[in-house]
């Protein structure tokens, strides 16, 4: 279309400039999604009690275990032995005597209650402060560190629901599978105590 605007017109220019602007967008959101990868994502959900992360290197496990006294380590991506990121995970763990819970859940399924009472249960009891990751730290570590804000510290619906965010690459867009972490938590909403929402 810009290829049929007259150049040095209005219209020219404005095209150039939402171009531009996109550009401008999709650099910046490349460069924080690269930011996340350096970072391993990780994030205080409630300091001293519960951090998300990416999949965690063990140098990564060992850092978060002197910075912050990491205690439990749950893996979202559930128990695969053989996979090196798994041992390898496993074997820092038992060096640090970290306890380490793996619950196994997918980002492109819908949770079920019961599953997620379990998993609620399950982050209730781990002996704190805990560490949950999934692969890239932004979907299935979302809905966790949600459910954790919603029914174990309870700091509110809000506070839960800030849990998806870009800040950790998720994105709430019902055309991304991972959007069955959003539909997850509206459904479960009245169940958490937020009936209104």
């Amino acid at each position: 279309m810009i290829a049929f605007i007259r150049s040095g017109s209005r219209a020219a220019t404005a095209a150039r400039r939402i171009g531009g602007g996109t550009l401008v967008l999709a650099l910046v959101a490349a460069a924080h999604l690269g930011a996340l990868e350096l970072t391993g994502n990780f994030h205080a959900v409630v300091p001293g009690s519960l951090y998300r992360s990416a999949q965690p290197t063990a140098s990564d496990i060992a850092r978060y275990r002197a910075a912050h006294g990491i205690r439990t380590i749950v893996n979202l991506r559930g128990a695969n032995a053989g996979s090196p990121w798994y041992d390898a995970e496993i074997a820092e763990a038992k060096h640090l005597g970290i306890a380490h819970l793996d619950f196994r859940m997918s980002a492109k399924r819908e949770l079920t209650q019961g599953a997620a009472a379990d998993l609620i249960q399950l982050l209730e009891r781990a002996e704190k402060p805990v560490l949950i990751h999934c692969n890239w730290g932004a979907d299935r570590s979302g809905l966790a560190a949600a459910l954790y804000v919603a029914a174990v510290a309870k700091l509110g619906e809000a506070a839960a629901e800030d849990q998806f965010s870009l800040r950790y690459g998720h994105l709430s867009l019902p055309v991304v599978a991972a959007y069955a972490m959003d539909r997850t938590f509206e459904a479960l909403e009245p169940w958490l105590g937020f009936p209104d929402s």
